[in-house]
C-alpha cells in the first residue's frame, strides 16, 4: 500500500567496477587521484581504425562476487551488473534473507545490454553461416537478464525486475526509479545502477560518426577531439530512511530528487532548452535552489555538441557568474554508455563522504564557449551538502539526479 507521506530516500550500498577501479575504495582512490585509464582496446579487433583508445576493465574476476548464477549463462555486462550489485548489498550490510522476505526492485540502465555477444554471434553468422552460432551466447543476450540476473543471485522473491534502456543516461533513470517506488512506498528497497560492456558496435557507431578522440578525453577543453569509450557498472542500495534507521544502517548520502525529460530533438545532438529544463525540475523536485548546489557532475563527453550545450544550459540554470563547478569523471573512465551515470551517482557521494571534488583531466585550456570551472587536473578539497549529477543520452532522454548529504533533519523542504 503507497504511503501517503513520501519516504525519504537514502543510499546504504555501493558497488562499482570501473576502469579506474573496482570497488568503491579504489574507484575513489582512482577519482580522487585523478587516474587515466586510457590503452588501446583489446576487446575486439581494431585493425582498420586509425585509433582505438578506450577505458577497459582490468583484472575483473566475476566468481569472486557471483555464487549463484552460473558465469556462462551471463555475458560481460550481465557479469558486472551482477557483480556490482553483490558489491552494493555487502556494502549496505543487507543480510540476504531479509531482502528475501521485503518488497523490492532491481533496476539496470544500459545502452547496449550484452551487445558484445551480439558482435560475437553476427561474426560467426558472417564467417560460418548460422548454424555455428553458440546458442548459450544467444540465449544470454536478452538485456531483461541485467536485472532478473541480480534477482536471481540473490535469491529474491517479491521483486520487480526491470532494465531500462535509455542510453547514455540509463543510470540515472535506473536510479530515479528506484527513488520513486521507494519514496510512494512501493516497495522497501532498490538496487539500481547501469551497465555496459566494451562492443565493437558502438564504438563503430560513434567512429563513423567522427567523435572517437584520438588518444584521451577532454572535456570542456577548446582542443578536445571526442569521447573515448568504456565500460563497467555501478550499482546503489537504496532505502527508505525508516528501514535504515531501524537496521542500524551505515547512511552514505539522501537522493533528494530527480528529473526526467525526452524533447526528441535530434537523434544524436543535444538541446539546451530541454536540458536546462530538466535542471530546472530537477531541482525544483529535490526542494533545492541553484544557490544550494556545490558542483555539478556533468554529462561532459568531450565533444563540442554536448560540452557547448551542456555548459549553456549550466550557466542559463545557474548563472553565468555564478555556476558552480562542474566536472566530468569521462575524462578519466572514458564514456561507459549506461553505466556512467551511475557511476558518476556513486562518485558524487563518495565526494560528499570524503569531502573532495573530482577533477577533470587532461586539461589544458577552458573553451571560452563553456567558460565554466572544471576543477582541471587535480581534485580539490570540499565539504559538498548538495551535488546534481546530469546523464544525458541520444533521442533527448535527459536525466538529472540531486544527491545530498544526509542530515537526520531534512532542512532541503522547510
Amino acid at each position: 500500500m503507497r504511503s501517503e507521506a513520501p519516504h525519504r530516500v537514502v543510499v546504504t550500498g555501493m558497488g562499482a567496477i570501473s576502469s579506474i577501479g573496482i570497488g568503491t575504495a579504489d574507484f575513489r582512490t582512482g577519482l580522487r587521484s585523478g587516474h587515466s585509464a586510457v590503452r588501446p582496446i583489446t576487446a575486439f579487433d581494431t585493425d582498420g581504425f586509425a585509433h582505438a583508445m578506450g577505458c577497459e576493465v582490468t583484472g575483473f574476476a566475476p566468481e569472486d562476487h557471483i555464487r549463484n548464477v552460473p558465469l556462462h549463462t551471463l555475458g560481460r555486462a550481465g557479469q558486472f551488473s551482477v557483480s556490482a550489485a553483490r558489491m552494493a548489498v555487502e556494502d549496505a550490510g543487507l543480510d540476504e534473507a531479509d531482502l528475501r522476505a521485503r518488497r523490492g526492485l532491481t533496476a539496470i540502465g544500459t545502452t547496449d545490454g550484452e551487445a558484445r555477444d551480439m558482435d560475437r554471434l553476427v561474426e560467426t553468422e558472417l564467417s560460418k553461416g548460422p548454424e555455428a552460432m553458440d546458442p548459450a551466447v544467444a540465449e544470454r543476450v536478452t538485456p531483461g537478464r541485467l536485472s532478473s540476473a541480480v534477482a536471481r543471485e540473490l535469491g529474491l522473491r517479491s521483486v520487480e525486475a526491470v532494465t531500462l534502456p535509455t542510453a547514455c543516461a540509463a543510470g540515472n533513470y535506473a536510479i530515479g526509479y528506484g527513488y520513486d517506488a521507494i519514496s510512494s512506498g512501493d516497495v522497501d528497497y532498490a538496487l539500481c545502477g547501469g551497465a555496459d560492456a566494451l562492443c565493437r558496435k558502438t564504438f563503430t557507431g560513434f567512429y563513423r560518426i567522427g567523435t572517437i578522440a584520438p588518444e584521451r578525453c577532454q572535456p570542456f577543453d577548446k582542443d578536445r577531439q571526442g569521447i573515448l569509450t568504456g565500460e563497467g557498472a555501478g550499482v546503489l542500495v537504496l532505502e527508505n530512511l525508516e528501514s535504515a534507521r531501524a537496521r542500524g544502517a551505515r547512511i552514505h548520502a539522501e537522493v533528494l530528487g530527480f528529473a526526467l525529460n525526452c524533447d526528441a530533438h535530434h537523434p544524436v545532438a543535444p538541446d539546451e532548452d530541454s536540458v536546462a529544463d530538466c535542471m530546472r525540475l530537477a531541482l525544483e523536485n529535490a526542494g533545492v535552489g541553484p544557490g544550494d548546489v556545490d558542483f555539478i557532475s556533468a554529462h561532459g563527453t568531450g565533444t563540442r555538441a554536448n560540452d557547448v550545450t551542456e555548459a549553456a544550459a549550466v550557466r542559463r540554470v545557474f548563472g553565468a557568474d555564478t555556476a558552480p563547478r562542474t566536472i566530468s569523471m569521462k575524462s578519466m573512465l572514458g564514456h561507459s554508455m549506461g553505466a556512467a551515470s551511475a557511476l558518476a551517482s556513486i562518485g558524487c557521494v563518495l565526494a560528499i563522504v570524503e569531502g573532495f571534488i573530482p577533477p577533470t583531466i587532461n586539461h589544458v585550456e577552458t573553451d571560452p564557449e563553456c567558460g565554466l570551472d572544471c576543477v582541471p587536473n587535480e581534485a580539490v578539497a570540499a565539504k559538498p551538502r548538495v551535488v546534481q549529477n546530469n546523464g544525458l543520452a541520444f533521442g533527448g532522454n535527459n536525466a538529472v539526479l540531486i544527491l545530498g548529504k544526509y542530515e537526520e533533519e531534512q532542512t532541503w523542504h522547510g
